[in-house]
Parts: structure tokens; sequence; C-alpha cells
């Protein structure tokens, strides 16, 4: 009888095991891949590492809290743009953790300034969007214009649509973040980005998040400071994405204007909401697919990879609208609780 009941509370405390499960395979097969393929196709991964980490900042904001938002790639280019700046003008590879900090904290700082303006001026559901969109559009064309030589900021020209190159890579503790290091350290930056969400669900600040995220009318009237809450939400989706920003300008020593474009803004938002917004592990696992398949689709000299991608979107907001793999772990995890509850 004990066993029996112990093995009841097992099942209803598997809520979500599986994408736990799919979490760790994922991460077991990123740290063994290295030693089956190229260091050409590493470069390549590594990359990808940095477009999840932009689209973990999405499912933090909407996913979790119910802020539809297009700024994500502004916060993103201006991390990139940021690094740049700050280590070219330092010009000490020791120092670039530091240029990556500041440039991160210059971009929490935007995203906090105006997540206030938004949220407690009454800015919500599609207007944020609009909104955010708007300011991702406004940065792109000011930094294409940037390409006479008045345009500097200390020694580093912001170079207008050529944007800036030969920016620094990474320095840890003297070690050149580089290859396969990179490689690494973008993927455990991703997983324990995802750890973190995962342990913030089961937190009070958590709990808040999802009560405004589903009434936001409600959550104020049991006392909860919505605006706050979504502003603190905002301002660290936008340092989230201002990383990823960091991590590309790392990644290929380059930055322009295009990493603000209206594909790397709407890209992003399109891959979260078809594998579920609402769960890290589905909106990664659906972006490393995607990933994956368009450097397959693009070595095999095809060009489709976003018709295929916008399609895959219409069947999913048709039939599963809550995201695929979110779905399909709901799903599984429904059978094991009902495994573990059978008398």
């Amino acid at each position: 009888m004990n066993l029996k009941t112990n093995l009841k509370s097992a099942g209803r405390a598997f809520r979500s095991e599986s994408e736990n499960l799919i979490a760790l395979l994922m991460f077991a097969f990123f740290m063994i891949l290295p030693a089956a393929t190229s260091a050409y196709k590493i470069q390549i991964y590594t990359n990808f590492f940095n477009s999840i980490l932009l689209c973990l900042s999405i499912v933090f904001i909407w996913g979790y809290c119910g802020t539809f938002s297009f700024g994500q790639a502004a916060f993103y280019g201006l991390g990139a743009y940021g690094y740049a700046i700050i280590s070219g003008n330092m010009g000490v590879h020791s120092l670039t953790p530091l240029a990556a900090l500041i440039a991160i904290g210059i971009v929490w700082l935007f995203a906090l300034i105006l997540g206030y303006f938004m949220f407690y001026g009454g800015v919500n559901d599609v207007f944020v969007g609009i909104l955010t969109q708007c300011i991702t559009l406004a940065l792109s064309t000011f930094f294409g214009q940037t390409a006479g030589p008045e345009w500097h900021v200390g020694k580093i020209a912001l170079g207008g649509y050529n944007g800036i190159n030969k920016i620094s890579a990474l320095y840890l503790g003297g070690l050149k973040l580089k290859g396969i290091s990179f490689y690494y350290f973008c993927a455990i930056t991703v997983f324990v980005v995802v750890l973190v969400f995962k342990i913030l669900e089961r937190s009070k600040f958590g709990y808040t998040m999802v009560a405004v995220r589903e009434n936001r009318q409600r959550s104020s009237m049991f006392g909860y400071n919505v605006p706050k809450v979504q502003m603190i939400v905002f301002s660290i989706g936008g340092a989230i994405a201002a990383f990823a920003g960091v991590l590309y300008a790392s990644w290929g020593g380059y930055v322009s204007p295009s990493s603000m474009s209206i594909t790397q803004a709407t890209l992003p938002v399109i891959l979260v909401a078809s594998g579920g917004k609402k769960s890290p592990v589905a909106a990664m696992l659906f972006g490393f697919i995607y990933y994956f398949a368009n450097n397959l689709l693009t070595g095999a000299g095809s060009s489709y990879s976003l018709l295929i991608l916008g399609l895959a979107l219409v069947v999913v907001v048709l039939f599963v609208p809550q995201g695929l793999f979110k779905t399909l772990f709901g799903v599984l995890d429904e059978k094991i609780m009902r495994r573990f509850s059978h008398e």
C-alpha cells in the first residue's frame, strides 16, 4: 500500500518531467556533438545557440508574462553594437567580459525605461508589439545611415550598412573563447538559462508572472503591481537578448544593421510560437530543429526554409495553438500521470 501511494505521489510530481527528460537528452547530445563533426560545423552550430538564447528571451516575456514583443531584435542588435564599441575602445582582451557586462547593462536599462513608459502608460497587448517593432525598425534604419566618417564612438566607426568588423572575441581568464571552447560556453549558457527558467516557474515571482499573463485585471485586484511585474520581466528579457547579441558579435567578429532586420525580429517569434511559448524546452527544441533543417536546406541549395516554416506555423496555429512540442509534452505527461494513478 505504501509503495502504491508513493507511486501515485511520483506520478503527480511527474508533471512536465517529459520536458526535463528532453532537455537532458538535448544537453547530452550537444555535449558529445563536437566529437562527431567538423570544426566548420561546430562554428555553425555555435551560432545556433546564440539564436536560441534570443528565442528564450521571447519565452520569458511572452510565454511567462504574456507580453508580446518584436523588440528583442533591437535589444539583440544593441547588445552586439554595444559590445563591439566598448570592447574596441578598451582594446584589452582581458577586459572583454567587462565590456560585455556594460553592454548588457546599458540595454537592460534601456529596456527598463522603455518598459516603464509602456506599462505604466497603459500600453498592452498588440500595441506593445507594434511599438517595439517600430523601435526595432527605427534603430535598424538609424545604424544603416551611419556610414560617414563623423559617425564613430571613440575610435570605432559605426560603418553604416557595412557595420563594424574585427570585433574582439570574448576572453575568460586569459582563455580566448573561439572554436570548441566558445561552442561549449554558448551551449552551457543556453541550458543554464533554461534551468533558471524551470526553477523560476516554481518560485513566487514565477507564479506572479503567470497570474499577470492569465489575467492582468484580476492580478491587480489581488494587490499585484502589474505594470511593475511587466516592466521587470521586459527588462530582464531585454538583457537576455542583449547577451545573445554579445555572443553573436564575439562569434562572427562582425555586426551590422541586419541584426535588427524584420526577419531577425519576426523569426524568433515564429519559432517560439510554433514550438510552444509557455515552455522554454519546447521552444528550444523547435528552434534547433528549424536551424538544423535550414542549414541542411541551404547546403543543398534550397531557399525554401522560411516558406516551410511559414506553412508549419499555419498548421500549428490551426491544430495545436499551444505549440507543437508543448502540446506533445502535455500529452506525454498525461499518459504518465494516468499510469502512475492507475489502481
